[in-house]
């Protein structure tokens, strides 16, 4: 009987050391399930990520990682329900760092970069693209067009601060275009827009577009940034430096976020999931080399200097453009 018990009591520690395992990495044990609230239309790229990495933290954490999608007012209006709820961990925000930078440059937020503690995953560059059927061959004579067309093109965006206007911006930063903003819900509603010939072209993010471009729907004329990007199933996208060298550009990167005064503990586990689940992961992984984005996990100080250049461009474009009310400088955000 004793070699029994002792077998039965073996199996049964073990057992417990397995389910353990998920929450054994910190303190923070959530006693019911998490929320992310992603502040834009479901499909997008903010919305097809934070579901990859919903299943992750579900692992870690022993409990249940639920997506809210909550759109509005360039995605200040779910990130606002997030900061004025309990900052318990128990219910975070997704999205774009260079985003949540910006609110209190536009006046839609209060809390700061800093006043968040953020969670880095994966990087998404901005692309121009065409519907399939358009004249327009390559990033050279959509930007002639630009140029010299009477009529402003028509480009589909998320709207302010989205991933698709900071592209516009930095191009406009460095040549003189006349163009029009169509604003969607969601990177996803305007990139669908655009296969639907609703606009001349998109300027959304990678992931995005990458369905599209693979099925003949879209075809991609330059990725903003410096240098080109490989896209699976389709080939090599150049830079739109190739046509202009002063074009802005930095890695825009995603992530979720927590209030920066929730409990410690809250911090320690996500700490210890981002080092030891999240910084290689497999699922993580393959998704942003299927999506076309650059898979650069961080978290703390190391994602707030990570976060910062592409902040930077996006608060002085809106400064600069007339459209944010508060300087950059008041928030800390240096000048790019």
């Amino acid at each position: 009987m004793k070699s029994a018990y002792r077998s039965i009591s073996a199996v049964a520690a073990l057992s417990a050391m397995i389910v353990g395992a998920p929450v054994a990495q910190a303190e923070w044990q959530p006693d019911g399930p998490v929320s992310i609230v992603v502040p834009w239309s479901a499909g997008g790229s903010t919305d097809t990520v934070t579901r990859v990495l919903a299943g992750e933290l579900t692992e870690a954490l022993g409990q249940n990682v639920v997506i809210i999608n909550q759109p509005g007012a360039s995605g200040s209006v779910g990130t606002r329900s997030v900061w004025d709820a309990d900052h318990d961990g128990m219910m975070m925000a997704a999205g774009a760092a260079a985003d949540l930078g910006a609110y209190p440059v536009l006046g839609m937020l209060d809390a700061t970069l800093s006043d968040w503690r953020l969670y880095l995953h994966v990087a998404n560059p901005g692309l121009i693209s065409v519907p399939a059927d358009s004249d327009i061959e390559d990033f050279g004579q959509l930007l002639e067009a630009l140029q010299t067309s009477d009529e402003p093109l028509t480009v589909a965006t998320a709207g302010l601060t989205s991933a698709g206007a900071i592209a516009m911006g930095a191009i406009e930063g460095a040549a003189e275009i006349n163009y029009r903003q169509i604003v969607y819900e969601g990177g996803n509603p305007a990139v669908i827009a655009t296969v639907a010939g609703e606009t001349d072209f998109t300027s959304q993010t990678a992931t995005e577009q990458v369905d599209m471009i693979r099925a003949e729907r879209l075809r991609p004329l330059a990725v903003i940034a410096s240098s080109p990007l490989e896209l699976d199933g389709y080939g090599t996208v150049p830079p739109v430096t190739d046509w202009l060298a002063d074009v802005q550009s930095a890695n825009n990167y995603f992530g979720v976020w927590i209030p920066a005064d929730a409990p410690q503990e809250v911090f320690d586990t996500m700490d210890a999931i981002w080092e030891n689940s999240i910084m290689d992961s497999e699922a993580m992984k393959a998704f942003a080399a299927e999506r076309g984005a650059l898979f650069d996990p961080s978290y703390g100080d190391a994602a707030q200097e990570a976060a910062m250049p592409m902040l930077s461009i996006n608060a002085w474009q809106q400064y600069d453009g007339g459209t944010a009310e508060n300087s950059p400088e008041d928030f800390g955000i240096p000048r790019p």
